[in-house]
């Protein structure tokens, strides 16, 4: 079994803490005593908790962006833009801790606050090239000020159902559940669908309840 590189082993546990118990209340202590490794161990891969959380932010960046690229020139069905949702709420779960306190994280972090507006900017761009797809092919149906409102919209969404998702479970940060966040995003879809779609994205929305 391939031993885990100290630093990797450093940040999936501090990735653990802030998303379990907040990134406010996680210290290079408690990183280190949860690894049970010295603080100078620690401290001899990152020199503060900040190198940590932008280390972990670079992963976030990687991730989302990869998965943001959706090409604009291929016939995106609607079995793909509910894989491409699920995708993005399991990407936004596993680095919650930004988007639970994010004003607070990125007032910290002001280094984060201009990538962070960038990955906002491409998930629109995502949603629109997503809608563009379904417009072109007849699925559906919706004016340029619609579509401008319904992808601000789904971004919003996007970005703050983690927040609202852990109202209900404060006592228990890891209860998650992506699958409520991609039946929301659905509904918001829903209206501005073809009869037929909306059939078939009712049915397939019974499978994230």
């Amino acid at each position: 079994m391939k031993k885990i590189k100290t630093r990797d082993r450093i940040l999936d546990t501090s990735l653990a803490l802030f998303n379990s118990v907040g990134e406010p209340n996680v210290t290079t202590l408690l990183i280190s005593d949860e690894l049970e490794i010295s603080p100078g161990n620690l401290y001899y891969h990152f020199k503060s908790k900040g190198d940590i959380v932008e280390e972990l932010f670079e992963r976030y960046e990687g991730e989302m962006l990869d998965l943001l690229a959706v090409p604009e020139d291929v016939e995106i069905g609607l079995d793909q833009q509910s894989f491409f949702l699920h995708l993005l709420f399991e990407t936004v779960a596993r680095y919650r801790f930004l988007y639970q306190d994010l004003v607070n994280v990125l007032s910290r972090y002001d280094r984060l606050q201009g990538r962070f507006r960038r990955i906002l900017k491409k998930k629109t761009a995502a949603f629109v090239t997503i809608c563009a797809s379904l417009q072109r092919q007849g699925m559906m149906d919706i004016s340029a000020s619609q579509l401008s409102a319904l992808c601000e919209q789904l971004t919003l969404t996007a970005c703050y159902w983690s927040s609202y998702d852990s109202l209900s479970h404060l006592d228990d940060r890891d209860a998650v559940d992506p699958g409520r966040g991609v039946y929301q995003m659905m509904q918001l879809l829903l209206p501005h669908l073809s009869a037929d779609e909306q059939e078939q994205v009712c049915l397939m929305s019974q499978d994230y309840l």
